[in-house]
């Protein structure tokens, strides 16, 4: 799939998946910033990748695409977004050919040369054949990642499929392994290549007529789609931090009314873009757990330290590499700027202090153990047997507030006084909607 058709399907199915059904096919196109055609084209080529990828759906269930990322949402553990990672970075001959690599090293050493005649005999009429030297690119690519392996050192090379593990695992071993990776994959950060696994091994289930993978063992309720769609990015920017490579890309703002902008490959069709072109080096990536946010940061010898949502990623390209001790001194200056943010804020540091209530006639302090898991590195001060103290030096408070609103009425601010101001302000808005006994009294 072309870089630029990858970018307009994430920005497609994050509105679909956030917006539901709440636009028409107008409303849709425009907030993408793509004609009605083009936004048909679309939705049509997405439904036949999930008609490909998810047979196990009823009819009922693919009637809509976004009906089906509802669906999936809650009550399945299959994450349709899935979808869009199985066809990234792969053209549709690419994406022939490798299938038809794979399909045929499944029970059977081959050369290349052997596979090339396999080609024309498998191959849809119409399509053109590959070369030796394609078949050989993607047999040393396939080698690569470890799909498939040489036997023996003589040449010709063959190659075969790469399913030791899999066939050296018993049924019992195997529905262990499936049910082990099903519960990270859905409960640790990133998660892609996980359900990637994990759909891998569903299929190793099934060829092996275990019924059991049918019956989803665990559902995982909290999926947030965004945070999924952002993961595309995830390996090319660690992979550019690793090279120490900046990297260039089109930025659209969360908060603008447009979320994609196309490249203006046709003169007669040119129009400016709305986005921002950005030429950074990354250094950090940051994932906020409260909003299920990925967050880059990165250096510009313009504007210097820079932070981005994400979500408004597009068209990266890797850049020029830059020199050992000057990626070092760029981490080093934002890891001290980031030494007290809570997440990305790097505004003057602000001391905080709240107040918790331990719950009453609860054999399990569940309060302190969640401040004590998630507070960072604040400290915490038993004040009696109903309440403790909470202090934290952090910069800024906006990014901390929606954290401390998390605990409700169990969480009292005391300083600084303006949030707790702010706190005050909201709380009684809040309790304009209820009745004045379930507001707690001593707050």
């Amino acid at each position: 799939m072309a870089r630029e058709s990858f970018d307009k399907e994430i920005q497609f199915l994050r509105i679909l998946a956030l917006a539901g059904g709440a636009y028409n096919r107008q409303q849709l196109a425009d907030r993408l910033g793509i004609s009605v055609h083009t936004y048909d084209k679309t939705l049509r080529n997405l439904k036949n990748r999930i008609e490909s990828l998810q047979p196990q759906l009823s009819e009922e269930q693919s009637v809509a695409l976004f009906e089906g990322l509802r669906y999936s949402y809650y009550e399945t553990a299959d994450p349709l977004l899935l979808l869009l990672f199985r066809g990234k970075s792969l053209k549709a001959s690419e994406s022939l050919r490798l299938s038809m690599i794979l399909t045929q090293l499944q029970h059977q050493q081959l050369t290349a040369k052997e596979l090339i005649d396999l080609c024309g005999e498998h191959f849809p009429d119409g399509e053109s054949l590959p070369d030796e030297k394609t078949i050989r690119g993607d047999l040393k690519y396939l080698e690569e990642v470890g799909v498939i392996v040489k036997t023996g050192s003589e040449r010709p090379y063959r190659y075969r499929s790469a399913r030791d593990l899999i066939d050296s695992l018993s049924d019992d071993e195997l529905l262990d392994l499936y049910d082990y990776v099903d519960v990270m994959s859905n409960t640790q950060l990133p998660s892609v290549q996980g359900y990637m696994l994990r759909d891998n091994l569903k299929r190793a289930l099934r060829n092996r007529d275990i019924a059991a993978h049918s019956a989803p063992a665990y559902i995982y309720k909290y999926h947030y789609p965004s945070r999924i769609l952002d993961e595309a990015h995830l390996h090319t920017i660690f992979q550019a931090i690793t090279k120490r490579a900046r990297i260039r890309f089109l930025y659209l703002s969360p908060k603008s009314t447009s979320r994609y902008a196309s490249q203006n490959t046709n003169p007669l069709f040119h129009r400016e873009s709305k986005g921002l072109r950005e030429t950074v080096l990354p250094l950090r990536v940051i994932y906020d757990h409260q909003y299920g946010r990925w967050y880059l940061i990165g250096h510009n010898g313009r504007q210097g330290l820079m932070k981005f949502r994400m979500e408004g990623l597009t068209q990266i390209e890797e850049g020029e590499v830059v020199e050992e001790e000057v990626f070092q001194q760029r981490l080093m200056e934002t890891l001290a700027e980031f030494e007290h943010s809570w997440v990305t804020d790097t505004r003057n540091p602000t001391k905080v202090v709240a107040r918790f209530f331990n719950p009453e006639d609860s054999k399990v302090n569940f309060v302190l153990n969640r401040v004590t898991a998630q507070g960072q590195w604040g400290t915490v001060t038993m004040e009696s047997e109903s309440s403790f103290l909470y202090e934290i030096e952090v910069n800024g408070t906006s990014e901390i507030k929606p954290w401390l609103r998390s605990f409700g009425s169990s969480c009292e601010v005391l300083k600084p006084r303006s949030l707790r101001q702010e706190f005050i302000k909201e709380w009684k808005e809040i309790a304009a909607y209820y009745e004045p006994e379930s507001i707690r009294e001593d707050i």
